[in-house]
């Protein structure tokens, strides 16, 4: 099976591409997977480890060919505000929770969740819903993936949860007025 030789950033690569593949964020998340572009392409991604595939890059093949990696467009929600110091405001709110969050320049995206699109009306940030690819920041921690946890807010409890070496504490009050410490 053809092998991919090398992962080609958005914008460093030109041409038309050999095949295309559409993956959402967490199966752009991958160490190893054989994968079949829309026009049947099947290769072998092996890494030596886990990469993050961006919407744009170009999987170089053994062969010179290479195939467009694109983003499933996901339920999403744009933030704006006043200015950059409230938009870094909301921003700092998002990063305190883990939340994936893409930077946008003059706004933010983050997937749909009904808890912190309000939270962010409270903070007084404009909402605009959209569907579009999601590339969220990699952060100190990883590459945009999610941590593997729920963050439910419906009842009125505390828990704590790891996060690769480091703990901290969610506090939930079930009239959604909450906030993570």
């Amino acid at each position: 099976m053809i092998r991919v030789e090398k992962i080609l950033a958005a914008g460093d690569w030109s041409g038309p591409p050999a095949g295309r593949i559409t993956l959402d964020r967490e199966d752009r998340h991958r160490r190893r997977a054989v994968l079949t572009a829309e026009n049947g392409l099947s290769f072998l991604l092996d890494e030596a480890s886990a990469v993050f595939l961006h919407h744009g890059d170009g999987l170089e093949l053994e062969d010179g060919r290479i195939v467009e990696v694109l983003a499933e467009p996901e339920d999403l929600v744009e933030i704006s505000a006043d200015n950059a110091a409230h938009l870094v405001k909301i921003a700092w709110h998002l990063g305190n929770r883990h939340l994936p969050t893409q930077l946008m320049g003059g706004t933010l995206r983050i997937r749909r969740d009904h808890v912190i699109e309000d939270m962010v009306h409270r903070l007084g940030g404009r909402l605009s819903p959209l569907s579009a690819p999601f590339d969220p920041e990699g952060g100190a921690y990883g590459h945009g993936q999610t941590h593997g946890h729920d963050h439910s807010h419906d009842n009125g409890h505390a828990h704590g949860h790891s996060h690769g070496g480091h703990d901290h504490h969610h506090h939930h009050a079930g009239d959604h007025g909450h906030s993570h410490d």
